[in-house]
């Protein structure tokens, strides 16, 4: 029968797809956690956030040193009175992330963020074109692994500059700090340190490691003072702004004085101010009802932060024309070029406990990725242990933390801003693939870990229709052989899995269902080539005209066509069963997810190579501890790969298998 054949073919498929030896483990993928996994894994996170708290740590997170510094930088060198149009054209860019991980939060509310939604849909380290007989194994392009997702810490470089804010707020500036605290040059090496930013970060790890919901509760009050001060500077400004006429848009050169081009590169740069919101994602399995609220703290967190950003830079860009705003301190500036001098105190303040809030944002998510990461096999469990007392990885908050603080005591703001944004956007761009995966290639297949193991033994009556003692005897040691041999999983007495559930039909036509599969599989390759090669010749001026125009030309007909191909062709049906489904799930799938890697990659190219060559130490970094730790130790190590539908039945007949849990 037809669904004999897809059971059996899908079979093979998978014991040649995940083998643990040589490049199959750079394919291994995880299952989505279920209430079986998450009881074998022990201690869990508490469950304690509310969509209030979602918001406050979503907003907390973005708002940072974006709107009280680039404000000035951007408009005086990119986009003039145009500023509020590059707020807006960055924050529907940043959107389009955001609906991608809205809908993989949702299906898949567990620790880990983009690294886990890379982990279920793309693998355990690089994916590529894997063929086998029966086509159901997908090729995906972006060659992405678990640590291409860990970016170096993002609260490093938040902590300098907020360090700096403190250092004029409390002491008027550097020059009077304590000794101890300000920063001193080692006349050995050149090395300028920075104590005051060390501390700063064991502060806020201690803050963080005291439990889920008090850390989110200091987010909350830090972030309500910073939306004051913001609604300050609207109000306050606004009305100065009025009163006198908008002085800043009364100018010769017009509201687009760098023209259209320099709107855009000043969308470029405003773009990372938005950087925050997918914080929120990391708090899933923290979130009490995470299908509902974490979409709902997405949403809501980016457009506040939108909208007091738009409204922030009309109001500033409206009180002195745009050549006039100090880079460094725009706002301040402006409002003191009107002798209110008074006002820098609440601006400062403001700009304090943004960055304060964006500090603990940025710590969040990386212990909690780091915890997943050790509850898959690929960091020691060390890095998992979760305190019974405050029901939070301490000993991985800790650990990153220590590290955090070293870093901001010896690296400057400038190095650490550039490999920020690689890690986000390579992390943007994952979760953007792996929707389209999760749409069009779901994988059909999912590891039976070695625990369950025997549990086939008390299953396969049910299964296999065959005796206990003959599926006992079989040995799961290596599970290629397992799926190869002519008995166990496959045949059985001359009876096959796939015999077993053939009496249950199948509405599709297997054969079609695997050409589309790899249509589609094909399609999403070619979309992601052609992505990259357009966005790299549109960015390398250095190119010869000819050529460049040629690239374009071959990357853009490339993503056209395959993104027609993506819209014409069905999505797979076990879409509607991946996951936690009934959750949210992202519009206008393939446009927004083909839009969104499109944004991110353009930004990639774009950053200097310097950037990359730091950024590519960490993943250098990354790889050794995978291939060296990570490869032997993945809890799919010995994992057998079988159908859906089996593996449920699996799990169901297991006699430690929690009845009536989803």
């Amino acid at each position: 029968m037809v669904a004999s054949r897809n059971m059996h073919s899908s079979s093979n498929s998978a014991a040649k797809y995940c083998s643990s030896s040589g490049f199959g483990s750079l394919a291994r993928r995880k299952q989505v956690d279920s209430v079986l996994a998450k009881r074998e894994q022990g201690p869990r996170l508490a469950q304690r956030l509310s969509v209030i708290d979602v918001v406050a740590i979503g907003v907390g997170a973005t708002i940072g040193a974006g709107v009280y510094v680039l404000v000035g930088t951007v408009a005086r060198e990119q986009a003039g009175p145009a500023l509020t149009v590059s707020f807006l054209i960055a924050g529907v860019a940043a959107a389009l992330s955001a609906f991608c991980y809205a809908e993989l939060a949702s299906r898949c509310p567990s620790a880990g963020s983009a690294y886990h939604y890379a982990y279920i849909c793309i693998g355990e380290g690089y994916c590529s074109w894997l063929n086998s007989k029966s086509g159901s194994i997908h090729p995906t392009l972006i060659p992405i692994s678990a640590f291409l997702v860990i970016s170096p810490n993002s609260g490093i470089s938040v902590t300098l500059i907020l360090c700096n804010s403190l250092q004029a707020l409390f002491f008027g500036g550097q020059e009077n700090l304590p000794s101890l605290l300000s920063r001193h040059t080692i006349p050995a090496l050149g090395i300028v340190v920075d104590p005051c930013a060390a501390v700063l970060v064991l502060i806020v790890t201690i803050l963080l490691c005291m439990g889920i919901k008090e850390s989110s509760l200091a987010q909350t009050v830090v972030t309500t003072i910073n939306i004051c001060g913001m609604i300050f500077i609207i109000t306050a400004g606004g009305y100065i702004a009025f009163k006198n006429g908008w002085p800043g848009y009364d100018l010769a050169t017009g509201y687009l004085p760098f023209g259209f081009n320099g709107m855009l590169a000043g969308s470029g740069i405003v773009f990372f101010s938005f950087i925050g919101f997918d914080v929120v994602a990391s708090t899933a399995e923290e979130v009490k009802n995470p299908k509902r609220d974490l979409p709902i703290g997405m949403g809501i967190s980016l457009s506040i932060c939108c909208i007091l950003y738009m409204l922030v830079s009309v109001v500033v860009v409206g009180l002195v024309p745009y050549y006039a705003l100090d880079p460094d301190t725009p706002i301040s500036s402006a409002f003191a070029s009107y002798g209110m001098q008074w006002a820098v105190y609440i601006i400062t303040a403001g700009a304090v406990t943004a960055l304060c809030a964006s500090l603990m944002g940025s710590l969040l998510p990386q212990p909690r990725m780091f915890m997943a990461m050790a509850r898959d096999g690929l960091l020691p469990s060390f890095f998992s242990d979760i305190d019974k007392h405050t029901q939070v990885p301490v000993k991985s908050t800790i650990v990153i933390g220590i590290l955090a603080a070293a870093l901001a005591f010896f690296m400057d703001v400038s190095q650490l801003a550039g490999m920020v944004s690689v890690g986000t956007l390579l992390a943007f761009t994952a979760v953007a693939v792996s929707v389209l995966i999760l749409r069009y290639v779901p994988p059909d297949v999912v590891p039976l870990v070695s625990s369950f193991h025997g549990s086939i033994d008390a299953s396969s009556p049910l299964l296999l229709g065959t005796d206990v003692e003959d599926v006992s005897s079989l040995k799961f040691k290596d599970p290629v052989k397992f799926f190869d041999h002519g008995k166990g999983l496959n045949h059985s007495e001359g009876t096959s899995i796939s015999t077993s559930i053939g009496h249950k039909q199948i509405d599709q036509d297997d054969g079609n269902h695997e050409k589309r599969r790899m249509i589609a599989a094909w399609s999403i390759t070619v979309v992601c080539t052609g992505v990259l090669i357009l966005t790299y010749s549109a960015s390398s001026e250095y190119l010869p005209r000819l050529l460049r125009f040629t690239s374009c030309t071959v990357g853009g007909g490339l993503l056209l066509c395959g993104l027609i191909i993506l819209a014409c062709i069905a999505q797979d049906n076990g879409r509607h069963s991946f996951g936690h489904a009934g959750g949210f799930t992202c519009p206008l799938v393939p446009f927004l997810p083909v839009a969104c890697i499109l944004v991110n990659t353009y930004l990639l190219v774009n950053l200097g190579g310097g950037t990359w060559l730091r950024v590519s130490v960490w993943l250098l970094i990354g790889a050794v501890i995978y291939l060296f730790y990570g490869r032997s130790h993945s809890s799919l190590l010995n994992a057998v790969y079988v159908p859906t539908a089996y593996a449920d039945k699996v799990h169901r007949a297991s006699s430690s298998y929690p009845v009536g849990e989803d």
